[in-house]
């Protein structure tokens, strides 16, 4: 009789926790997915064998468009798509700025040379960002030239889209970058602090964090706080500080052993003030790959309302746009 009873309880407990942790009688938390564009409407290139060292300008695809990542074009040009999120790259300047560009060093994708960050805003503006496009492996260049002037600093975005959402990506691990982001993004007001977002290494993270709370951060250690952390408590309904105020990019291949995923998850979360992105499949590497294709897309769970990470916002907003009640994007 015993055994029974404990068998019982346990029995009881076990459905507790499913029901508590089952999407299949939540609500999506939204009527379609919040979109985000990485690096604005950009140029796709073959991603066979790629290396940290790969220069992806010159493995580009027969371009279909004339936009160049991280230019105020391409992230104008992204948001007209339906993008509600637009994401970039920023290198601190030897004169106290910041520029909006993706690579390291300037070789690759410009006329320039060295590292990024060991030039002026003025010498990084007078590049030409297009100069190192070739979609035959270095015959024919379609953008040289037309990149003159076109990379633009932190201030000029923010000027561009003055009530757009952005996410901003530190490309080191400097908290000394850390610092001067801070400072920058200090005298913006709550309200616009509201619509940002930063990720990048664990250092420059750390200090953003403790200096501005309120703003939504995210590096590996963050993520990985969170996922931990919420592994324990989850079933429970918890929500652990780690998973607080932040930004969760969530592997496709990841999000199925989340308690709650996908809608109990995210409203959890977002109750929190945490925003959650899904990205391609987690195979032990950076999350670079975004949700991009049709196939892609309808991997994702049956209803699912959470944000879309892509690196094809021309792709994937007429797909998610046309599900929508209104069928129309709200500028």
């Amino acid at each position: 009789m015993r055994l029974v009873m404990l068998l019982g309880i346990a029995a009881v407990a076990a459905a507790a926790v499913y029901l508590n942790n089952s999407s299949y009688l939540a609500q999506p938390p939204a009527d379609r997915p919040s979109l985000l564009a990485h690096r604005g409407l950009a140029q796709t290139y073959d991603k066979t064998g790629l290396t940290g060292e790969t220069c992806t300008a010159t493995r580009i695809d027969p371009p279909v468009h004339d936009y160049l990542e991280n230019t105020i074009a391409s992230m104008r040009a992204a948001f007209e798509l339906g993008a509600d999120v637009v994401e970039l790259d920023i290198h601190p300047t030897t004169d106290g700025h910041f520029a909006v560009f993706h690579d390291w060093t300037l070789d690759c994708r410009t006329n320039g040379h060295g590292v990024t960050r060991e030039h002026s805003l003025a010498q990084l503006k007078a590049l030409d960002v297009g100069y190192g496009y070739s979609a035959d492996r270095g015959k024919t260049f379609p953008f040289r030239g037309k990149g003159v002037g076109l990379m633009p600093s932190l201030d000029e975005v923010l000027a561009a889209f003055p009530d757009k959402p952005l996410l901003i990506n530190v490309k080191s691990n400097d908290p000394g970058e850390g610092r001067l982001l801070a400072a920058r993004l200090s005298v913006l007001p709550s309200e616009r602090l509201e619509q940002l977002m930063v990720y990048g290494g664990d250092r420059p993270i750390a200090v953003l964090r403790q200096e501005l709370p309120a703003l939504r951060v995210m590096s590996r250690r963050t993520l990985q706080d969170c996922f931990i952390r919420y592994a324990l408590t989850g079933w429970a309904g918890y929500v652990p500080e780690a998973c607080r105020g932040t930004l969760l990019l969530v592997p496709t291949n990841i999000g199925p052993w989340l308690w709650g995923w996908p809608h109990v998850f995210q409203r959890r979360l977002e109750r929190y003030g945490t925003k959650i992105y899904a990205v391609g499949p987690y195979r032990g590497g950076e999350f670079s790959t975004g949700v991009n294709t049709r196939e892609e897309l309808q991997s994702l769970p049956d209803g699912y309302a959470g944000g879309i990470w892509t690196d094809r916002i021309d792709v994937i907003s007429p797909l998610v746009l046309q599900h929508r009640p209104d069928a129309s994007h709200d500028d």
